[in-house]
């Protein structure tokens, strides 16, 4: 009985020290999100147990837990992929990134707390991390519209998809101002995506149009002098950003000739892509230099 005990209470000791050796830190890029935003999340993995420690093995190697502040386990997709071996070397920080939002409901506003465990294999050792509360609350609608989705090519004569844009106003830090697009079924109940745009000014009142191909074009003022302008697809992706500064004229949505929802007035500002590669003086041929006479 005596050796049972002596067994157990070295098992105890172990399980603690290891556990205060190998440690876990939950953040998030911020702390309030909209329903059905994208929920990206940091795990950073410190190993002070003085050895090497393998990590990713299993499937289950680090896994996540949503729950709401009155306590209910959030609806659960799936499990979160978190892919890819690696060995962790004492004395260093390794982090994992993955996003919640396709795998728990996180869909009514409120106080939610997130937990994350680490199962290390080779010590059978369960790690969790100190728990990371986030808000979600619901924006200010500005504007919004249905429209069908372009039918898929070779597709059968089926009727077509009807969705919904709306553009969302969120006050996240109280004196910052931030955009949103969401696409969701006419209900507002579903929904698809909510991308990110940027943020505004406060006297900003946004232009939106969708035009031929049901993208959703919006041109919106970010600055004193500057305005933003987005395309979004009907699956709720960013594919195009500029940025047009007000000089002479204001930037607003037009038509062109031929249909298209264009930016007429303003300048746009070149993309940093578009600048021309700077080398340095290493990279520059050499200057010849003349015989003397």
């Amino acid at each position: 009985m005596k050796t049972i005990s002596l067994a157990l209470v070295l098992t105890t000791v172990a399980f603690l020290r290891a556990t205060a050796q190998v440690n876990l830190e939950l953040t998030t890029e911020q702390e309030q999100f909209l329903p059905g935003e994208a929920l990206p999340v940091a795990v950073k993995i410190i190993n002070r147990s003085g050895q090497a420690v393998h990590l990713g093995s299993t499937p289950d190697w680090l896994t996540f837990n949503v729950e709401s502040s009155e306590g209910l386990v959030v609806t659960k997709n799936g499990e979160v992929p978190v892919l890819g071996e690696f060995d962790l070397e004492s004395s260093q920080l390794g982090i994992k990134r993955a996003d919640l939002q396709p795998y728990f409901v996180v869909g009514k506003p409120g106080r939610y707390k997130i937990i994350a465990t680490l199962r290390i294999k080779d010590w059978s050792l369960s790690v969790p991390s100190p728990a990371k509360y986030i808000d979600v609350i619901n924006g200010v609608d500005l504007w919004a519209q249905d429209f069908g989705v372009p039918p898929v090519p070779d597709a059968t004569n089926a009727a077509p998809e009807v969705r919904k844009y709306t553009l969302v106003e969120a006050n996240y830090l109280k004196s910052q101002l931030r955009l949103y697009a969401r696409v969701s079924d006419p209900s507002g109940a579903l929904v698809f995506k909510v991308a990110p745009l940027g943020t505004l000014v406060s006297f900003s009142h946004p232009e939106a149009q969708v035009d031929r191909q049901s993208r959703l074009h919006v041109l919106w003022q970010a600055g004193s002098k500057a305005f933003s302008y987005c395309v979004i697809s009907a699956g709720g992706m960013v594919q195009q950003r500029e940025v047009y500064d007000y000089f002479a004229t204001r930037p607003r949505l037009g038509v062109s000739p031929n249909g298209e929802i264009v930016v007429t007035g303003g300048t746009r500002r070149a993309a940093p892509a578009e600048y021309p590669a700077v080398k340095s003086p290493a990279e520059l041929p050499a200057i010849p230099v003349p015989p003397k006479p």
